[in-house]
Order: C-alpha cells, then sequence, then structure tokens
C-alpha cells in the first residue's frame, strides 16, 4: 500500500541488528549451512535433520529466556545446540557429544560475525535523515564489547548523536527506560519520535505504549505473523522508504 508522505520527526531511535546490519536473520539457514560443514562428525544423522532440532529448541529458548541471556550469546548458543543434541538422542537417535556442541555453536557464533553486513541504502539514509535536521539514537540490546564492536566495524559512530547499548547501559529494550533514556539524551518527547525496528515487541508494542510512532521493519517482506495482534504505525523494508520523496 502507498504510503503517504509524512513529515519527518524531530528524532528517530533506530535499532541497529537487522534493522541497519543483517546480523541474525533467517537462522535456519545459517543452521543448515553450519550443520553441513559438520556433515561427517553428524553422520549418519543427516545434517538439515540435526540443523532443525537445533533451531527448534533455540526459538523455544529464546521465546523464554531471561534478558541476561542476550548479554551471554556464544554461552546460549552452546546450550542451545547442546539442547537439539539431547532432543535427537531422546528421540532414539545417535547420542552427539558436547565437544562437538560446542564447535558447532562456536563456529555458528564465528559465521554470524563474518556474514554481517550492512543493508545496501541504509548508510545514506542515516547520513540524509541527519542532514535533515532528525536527531538520530541507536538503540541495541546485547553484550557491550560485542556491540561495540559492531558499532565500529560499521562506521555508525560518527552517523548518531546518541549510542545506546544495553551491555553499557545496563537496560535494554523492552524496557521502558530504555527508549525514555534514549529520547531524553535526544532532548526530545514521545511525540515528537519515531522507533525503527525488526522486533515487534521491542521496537512497536512498548514504544507505542509509550506515545512513541513504532516502524516495524520486515526486510523480507514476509508480513506480520498471522494473527498477529500488534499493528504497527507503519512497515517498511528498508531505511530508504523513511526519506522524503524528491519531487
Amino acid at each position: 500500500m502507498a504510503m503517504t508522505a509524512m513529515p519527518l520527526p524531530h528524532a528517530m531511535l533506530i535499532d541497529m541488528d537487522d534493522t541497519i546490519l543483517s546480523a541474525y536473520g533467517r537462522p535456519e539457514i545459517a543452521w543448515n549451512t553450519i550443520a553441513a560443514e559438520f556433515a561427517a562428525e553428524l553422520a549418519p544423522l543427516p545434517p538439515e535433520q540435526v540443523a532443525a532440532a537445533v533451531l527448534t529448541f533455540a526459538r523455544n529458548f529464546w521465546a523464554n529466556a531471561e534478558a541476561a541471556w542476550r548479554l551471554k550469546l556464544g554461552e546460549a548458543r552452546r546450550l542451545t545446540v547442546k539442547g537439539g543434541f539431547a532432543a535427537l538422542a531422546a528421540s532414539g537417535h545417535r547420542a552427539l557429544p558436547d565437544d562437538l556442541a560446542v564447535r558447532l555453536a562456536d563456529r555458528f557464533t564465528t559465521y554470524r560475525e563474518e556474514e554481517m553486513f550492512v543493508f545496501p541504502g541504509a548508510h545514506e539514509a542515516i547520513d540524509r535523515l541527519k542532514v535533515l535536521g532528525v536527531k538520530l539514537a541507536l538503540v541495541t540490546n546485547g553484550a557491550a564489547d560485542m556491540q561495540r564492536a559492531k558499532v565500529e566495524r560499521f562506521e555508525l559512530t560518527h552517523r548518531f548523536d546518541h549510542i545506546q547499548i544495553e551491555g553499557e547501559h545496563g537496560f535494554g529494550k523492552p524496557e521502558e527506560r530504555a527508549y525514555l533514556h534514549a529520547m531524553d539524551a535526544l532532548g526530545v518527547t514521545a511525540g515528537d519520535t519515531w522507533m525503527i525496528g525488526d522486533n515487534l515487541e521491542w521496537e512497536v508494542v512498548t514504544p507505542q505504549r509509550l506515545g512513541i510512532y513504532a516502524i516495524w521493519m520486515d526486510v523480507h517482506g514476509e508480513g506480520l505473523p498471522a494473527g498477529s495482534p500488534i499493528k504497527p504505525d507503519r512497515i517498511i523494508r528498508s531505511l530508504t522508504e523513511l526519506l522524503p520523496r524528491t519531487p
């Protein structure tokens, strides 16, 4: 559906992973890729079956995980691979060793880091918004060292007026103070602010409750989950869609 052009807000709070960077999206592809690398050690189990078991365990784990696990991502991945292996053994398949689980999880972590990239047009869109006078805050969850390394690696530091990393501040989305602190740092109010990101709970539900205009990033165009009660104020596939249209 075509969007009517909207005046830009005074400020935007922008998520990093899978909003600016291709980071953790499409985990099924990544797990299948890594399982295939370990096919000889997983035999006779097919790599895709192992990947499916790990992915199922991981999704259940993250659906219920405490926030502290976001700061221990490598450890969480080891736990989820071991959980997937245990589920396979419980259903009668070969018991795979813990050391293999650790190596597979660590390779997955390395692979994710290797494969990250800035979405096309993201840098340019952010730079243009800044030129147009929009105050910008990067608001990202995760461990301090890992997220700060990404901020530097992908040249985001100078592009934002405020950078807020969960592991550095001691709080993160969807805690209300994460958004309130960012707006305070920019000197704006909720009515002057847009939040943009790929997580419906973090970037839509809480921001809307605070009166922030919430924009959901749907990079792959998959649409809202069936029956979702969550209704973003707007859905985009690229940060470039935020820019005013030129005549």
